[in-house]
């Protein structure tokens, strides 16, 4: 009976998320190009863009890989807490500055920033490649976590590998047709659920099982003290150093992550970043709450390991909730997989449509780093429909991939993931250096990226994460910087004669009321 009635809880909100990804669009006809599909078509407000932005940060570790953490270690998983809040203090900066620079130039993703600030086609390519591979693992894990979620919530009713079927399919179903827009209405159900779930969660474990927080503290302090500081309990060396290591490159990485950029990009204006940057930390208190959870999960269901320790906060929900609410609670962690799953995908099938499959289509109309938005410009609106198609097949291909490694090979991906957010980091000069610097070359930029990307797998796979008590991903950006400078001082420059207002990021490109210069008029330049 309880598997029935939690079954049917999922399954009904299941249709409900696939329904409202598709009545995003309704409207909107099927004539949108890619700027429509894979950025909102640069119309998002305030609201859509927190909760979109919200909901690519609250994946499915929140509920699963947090709690494990806590259980697991304590304190040291607080960095989540650090970093993104780090990041979005960063980001009320970098997002305006990314924002104003793609829509000066009708840019849809870090690949065509690259491409466009080094004048390489064949570099926007490259870093599609490269992100894709650091990308891929977390669609695998977004699965891998829906699918554990499910099976659990339906008390083994529903088997993996039919839970990560499912995972797939309800993303599809909506992202190929509705894009980013889709993705943000999908969100305000998710946030819906997640505020309401884990606040309910919040006041009810504690009381239900110790009292209340009072007892419940006092006997993590009595009886658990190692869980409560740095490096926590066998953490295997995740100091303080290690936690502030971390902090920094992850809250330089997270401004640059391809779908943060992409919830960058499907800004209204200038002005909804910036209000998002001091809206998006609140959202982040709620993950106190698997975090602390986790570690009640510690008297009440002693003795989980390895990835057993991970369903921590499930165990007690399936413990101590009737079967509706399991089932509820199920289906905010699943949205709390997809949200972030469906913008994964989107972002790897715009990189690819648009820079690599897509390249060809750009060099033989001339439509160069474009929206296909002139009017009139029929061979260009044609490229960018093309694009477009090229984009939503790779989602498709990009999401089958991950599921079939999913069935049949896990460990491949598992492995990569272990670079993922690391790796991603060692874009951070060529994208944010290159676009306040003019002097930064193309050979620098591409020279510090190699170097630093080759030191991350030999740190990381070699077993020296962390290193010297640091985080590998911030030894290695460092070498990337060093690379990168000492190139571009020692080498010749680029030979570049356009105007800065037309490859750096400037200050003036982006008012705050959202209106932005005639494509006409160049800024100043870095000598005016």
């Amino acid at each position: 009976m309880n598997a029935t009635v939690s079954t049917a809880v999922f399954g009904g909100f299941m249709v409900l998320t696939v329904a409202l990804g598709l009545l995003a669009v309704r409207g909107r006809g099927s004539g949108g190009g890619l700027a429509e599909w894979s950025v909102g078509g640069r119309s998002l407000g305030t609201v859509f863009i927190w909760v979109l932005m919200a909901g690519e940060s609250y994946t499915s570790f929140s509920y699963l890989g947090a709690a494990g953490w806590g259980y697991n270690y304590g304190a040291p998983v607080l960095y989540v807490l650090a970093y993104m809040s780090c990041g979005y203090a960063l980001g009320y900066v970098v997002g305006p500055m990314l924002w104003a620079y793609a829509r000066r130039h009708q840019l849809v993703g870090i690949t065509d920033m690259v491409a466009h600030r080094y004048r390489a086609p064949w570099l926007g390519a490259a870093v599609a490649v490269l992100a894709t591979v650091c990308l891929l693992p977390y669609i695998q894990l977004q699965i891998t976590g829906m699918g554990v979620v499910v099976s659990t919530i339906s008390y083994g009713a529903i088997s993996l590998n039919w839970a990560y079927f499912i995972a797939f399919a309800v993303t599809t179903a909506f992202v190929v047709i509705s894009g980013l827009r889709g993705s943000a209405w999908v969100s305000v159900l998710k946030d819906v659920l997640v505020i309401g779930t884990l606040g309910f969660l919040a006041v009810y474990v504690p009381l239900h099982y110790f009292g209340g927080y009072g007892p419940f503290l006092d006997r993590i302090v009595a009886e658990k003290p190692q869980w409560l500081t740095f490096p926590g309990h066998a953490s295997g060396g995740l100091g303080p150093v290690w936690f502030i290591t971390t902090t920094v490159v992850n809250s330089l990485t997270v401004v640059i992550f391809p779908t943060t950029v992409a919830g960058y990009l499907g800004a209204r204006n200038a002005d909804v970043l910036r209000r998002n940057a001091l809206y998006l930390p609140f959202y982040n208190v709620l993950l106190f709450v698997p975090m602390l959870l986790g570690m009640a999960a510690l008297f009440v269901v002693p003795g989980l390991v390895g990835a057993d320790s991970n369903l921590a906060l499930f165990k007690l929900v399936v413990d101590s909730l009737p079967a509706w609410a399991v089932g509820l609670t199920g289906v905010a962690a699943a949205l709390s997989s997809i949200v972030p799953m469906a913008v994964f995908m989107l972002v790897i099938g715009t990189m690819w449509g648009r820079s690599v499959l897509g390249a060809r289509a750009n060099r033989d109309t001339g439509a160069g780093a474009g929206d296909g938005e002139v009017s009139g410009d029929g061979g260009r609106r044609t490229a960018d429909g093309r694009q477009k198609l090229w984009s939503q097949v790779v989602v498709v291909v990009a999401g089958a991939l991950a599921l079939l490694l999913t069935y049949t090979a896990p460990d491949t991906l598992v492995r990569l993931s272990l670079i993922s957010y690391e790796g991603m980091a060692q874009l951070v000069p060529m994208l944010l250096l290159g676009l306040v610097w003019r002097r930064l070359t193309l050979r620098a930029a591409v020279s510090g990226l190699v170097a630093g990307f080759a030191l991350v797998c030999v740190l990381v796979f070699g077993g020296h994460d962390p290193v010297w008590g640091m985080n590998a991903g911030i030894v290695a950006l460092a070498v990337n910087v060093a690379v990168a400078l000492g190139v571009t001082w020692l080498g010749p420059r680029d030979a570049d004669a356009r105007p800065d207002a037309e490859v750096l990021a400037l200050d003036d490109e982006f008012p705050r009321d959202g209106a932005l210069p005639r494509d006409g008029a160049a800024g100043p330049t870095a000598s005016s």
